[in-house]
Formats: C-alpha cells, sequence, structure tokens
C-alpha cells in the first residue's frame, strides 16, 4: 500500500509540472511565432508530444516511487527530483512564451545531463528498475536536437 500512496504523489507531482508547462505551451505550438520557425525535418506530429509526456511520466513517477525507499542517500534524490521538477516547468515558458531559445536550449541540456546521471547513478540501488528512466532520457535526447535545430537554423 506505501508504494501505491508514494505513486499517487508523484504522479501528481510530475502531471503537475505538465500542467504548468502547458499553460505556455497551448497557444505556444499554434502561434505565428512558432509556425514560422524552420523545424527540424525528424520533428514529430503533435500528438507524439502528449503521448510521450504521459508514458514518461508514469515511468518517472514509477521510478520515483521505487526509488525514494530505496536509495541510500533520499535527501540527494529529492534534490535532483526537484531540480528535474524546476527546469521541466521552466522550459515551455521559456520557449513558447519569451521566445528565448538559447534559454530553452540551456534548460533542456541542463535536464537531459540531470536525468542521465540519475538513470547512471542509482543503477546499483534499483538495479532493473532504472530502466524506467530511460524513455525519459531517450525523449529528452530527441527534444534537446528539436531545440538545437531551431537554435542553429533560425
Amino acid at each position: 500500500m506505501a508504494i501505491l500512496k508514494r505513486l499517487i504523489l508523484f504522479l501528481l507531482l510530475n502531471f503537475g509540472a505538465l500542467a504548468v508547462g502547458s499553460l505556455f505551451t497551448a497557444d505556444g505550438v499554434t502561434s505565428d511565432w512558432y509556425q514560422g520557425l524552420n523545424k527540424a525535418p525528424w520533428t514529430p506530429p503533435g500528438w507524439v508530444f502528449g503521448s510521450a509526456w504521459t508514458t514518461i511520466m508514469i515511468c518517472f513517477s514509477l521510478f520515483m516511487a521505487f526509488a525514494i525507499k530505496k536509495v541510500s542517500n533520499q535527501i540527494r534524490l529529492v534534490l535532483l527530483f526537484s531540480i528535474q521538477w524546476v527546469l521541466n516547468t521552466l522550459w515551455n515558458p521559456s520557449f513558447f512564451f519569451f521566445h528565448e531559445i538559447l534559454l530553452g536550449m540551456i534548460i533542456i541540456s541542463a535536464l537531459t545531463v540531470l536525468i542521465a546521471y540519475m538513470l547512471f547513478s542509482f543503477k546499483s540501488n534499483l538495479g532493473l528498475k532504472s530502466i524506467l528512466l530511460l524513455p525519459y532520457f531517450l525523449w529528452l535526447i530527441i527534444a534537446t536536437s528539436l531545440n538545437g535545430y531551431i537554435l542553429f537554423y533560425n
């Protein structure tokens, strides 16, 4: 039962971050500014983003529900989670609302490095459960490449 409570907590926190970000994304994606950008040829259709983030946040919430009881340094885990939450939440307004492509690139690059660090640093405590971070890490590599393309070609 305790794992279910932890899972619900992290689902609320992670989907809360997505909800905050979506306040800036909805109008941003349809804006003239974004539509006029030269985007990467591998940019997926819009519906892929919602599906990807839903899957990612479910897996990440499961990872955190397990990790919070398994890792020896819970303070470090909570600190990394909190930094991740802030970076994840800040990217959307930086990119879509303020049109700060370089700042968006810095934020998403830092987030990618942070998730990679979490993926590999907690592997010894979590074993195969660390794989739950893989969708997040792989998606961030794609998202970082999309942001980078926009940065360099606009």
